[in-house]
């Protein structure tokens, strides 16, 4: 087998340096790996397709080489054969771009998709539904914003499934492509005033087409950094991508509170197009930097082996139905959380509260920039003590915090309060069941079908958890029962579910816990 072996490598801080790109017939003409087996000083394998290296009576190495295209890198494996321990260590610079890709990439496509949230809020009611009670009129600002939920299952399907056949890589740039594009265009909308009845119409294709992009770009991001580290180390690095979420908030929310500073005229006129515009310019940057990785070495051995699934969503459902339904249920409570604070918060707080827009909008942002680095502390937390462990105690204390967040709040309705309770729900809670969830949701699925099931799990949850939950807390406000007397109950209900989902999906044997070797994984 050849082996096209790049300028130059890394193995643990120690350059591999090649003189000149060019094709090896075995590992044993590379002068640089025999300089390597100089240097660790202990005898030496070499074979056409690796050279191993035996450190220690329990210990090997392997160096493997592996090409794509016109890219090239290797994946180093260190086997411990008396434990059955794994660890895997690849070039440190290409992991660094691997979190900068899902984290920037999945930023851009989450600031998208929160854009819309934050217009249906505050714009979109009375541009595109002018002829509706306000209120009921939001209700259908929000049916929209639910739409792109619906799409989300079809693009984890389609992306997934040839996510699984030709790569991750290739799928997460045709998703910010995507999603870049229908974001641009809703900047471009007429109005209802303009074009009628065509206005609400074209929004929600858009949305949809929103929808359909985002459902292929989490499970792509997300298995990129999982399976480019190292084993006691996936869960941080799959929180980047989770952490890409609050910064679209973040993001989304800054820019949108910005252009909301303009006169009212002005801002319901052209002002709310200007960060749906801006979303072009984020988005070439995105995929300038996702073409500079390379794909997943899991997904390449897999490639190499030709033991994909023909149709790996078919084969997902057929194979792990259980795991996928546990997936779907246990996004409930972060997704409603999360919703509430940065969508259904902007309604709750201006039409209730009566707080100003901007001040809402700044609360969430500095909200969500606090979770973009608790996120991960967390998912580092579930990597020392357990997943289950960590998502379990998220859901106990949403449980909890769903009535003191409304009794606190119509009982001293003041800017402090209202700003420190959306900070611990959303930077504090949230944190706990949202940062180890993508790699738990990575650990439920084999290779073969890993992309497919991760992502029909969670766009599945997306929909119940997400797509519906704005549009069920405004509908319980208007029954005029009372904030208190309706949405606590709701809140109680989908931490349960979570909370039952999360420990039915870590019992043992439950999980491919050995995500980096698929050969000693039973399906």
């Amino acid at each position: 087998m050849q082996n096209t072996l790049p300028d130059q490598v890394e193995h643990r801080g120690a350059n591999l340096h090649l003189n000149t790109p060019r094709t090896y017939l075995s590992m044993e003409s590379c002068p640089s790996v025999r300089r390597l087996a100089a240097r660790l000083s202990a005898p030496t394998e070499y074979g056409k397709s690796h050279h191993e290296q035996r450190l220690h009576p329990v210990v090997s190495i392997c160096i493997h080489w592996y090409s794509s295209g016109d890219e090239a890198g290797y994946v180093l494996v260190i086997r411990n054969r008396w434990m059955t321990q794994h660890n895997v260590v690849r070039d440190k610079a290409m992991k660094r771009r691997v979190v900068l890709s899902s984290f920037f990439g999945t930023a851009v496509e989450w600031y998208d998709f929160y854009l819309y949230g934050t217009a249906s809020a505050l714009v979109f009611n009375t541009l595109f539904f002018p002829d509706f009670d306000p209120l009921v009129g939001t209700i259908a600002s929000f049916g929209t914003f639910a739409a792109g939920f619906l799409a989300r299952p079809l693009g984890g399907i389609v992306f997934g499934h040839f996510g699984d056949r030709i790569g991750r890589k290739s799928m997460l740039v045709w998703s910010l492509t995507g999603m870049g594009a229908a974001t641009f265009l809703i900047g471009l909308l007429p109005g209802y005033a303009q074009i009628g009845i065509a206005a609400p119409l074209l929004l929600i294709l858009l949305r949809l087409l929103q929808g359909f992009a985002v459902g292929g770009e989490w499970g792509g991001a997300v298995l990129m950094s999982v399976e480019h580290e190292e084993d006691n180390k996936r869960g941080l690095a799959g929180s980047w991508t989770q952490a890409g979420s609050p910064a679209g908030l973040v993001l989304s929310t800054v820019v949108f509170g910005a252009v909301s500073l303009m006169p009212q005229d002005a801002f319901m006129s052209w002002g709310w197009r200007v960060p749906f515009l801006f979303s072009a310019v984020l988005v070439v940057l995105g995929l300038v930097i996702r073409m500079k990785i390379v794909e997943s070495p899991e997904f390449a051995a897999v490639a190499k082996t030709e033991t994909k699934a023909p149709m790996p969503a078919l084969q997902a459902i057929r194979k792990h139905p259980l795991n996928i339904l546990l997936a779907a249920v246990m996004c409930l409570a972060p997704f409603v959380n999360f919703y509430m604070f940065a969508t259904f918060i902007l309604t709750y707080a201006t039409t209730e509260l009566g707080f100003d827009r901007t001040f809402v909008l700044v609360v969430v942002a500095v909200s969500g920039f606090v979770e973009i680095f608790t996120i991960p502390a967390c998912a580092a937390l579930s990597d020392r003590i357990g997943r289950r462990k960590v998502f379990l105690a998220g859901a106990v204390l949403f449980a909890i915090y769903a009535y003191p967040f409304f009794l606190i709040n119509e009982a001293l309705p003041n800017t402090t309060t209202f700003a420190i309770t959306v900070f611990i729900g959303l930077a504090i809670i949230h944190p706990f069941m949202y940062g180890p969830m993508a790699t738990l949701f990575a650990e439920l699925f084999p290779p073969q079908v890993r992309y497919s099931g991760a992502s029909l799990g969670y766009q599945i949850g997306a929909i119940l958890g997400g797509g519906f939950a704005p549009l069920i807390l405004t509908s319980l406000l208007a029954t005029g029962l009372g904030a208190i007397a309706t949405i606590p109950p709701y809140l109680v209900l989908v931490s349960v579910l979570t909370f039952v989902a999360v420990w039915f999906a870590t019992q043992p044997g439950r999980r491919f816990d050995a995500i980096s070797h698929p050969e000693e994984v039973k399906s």
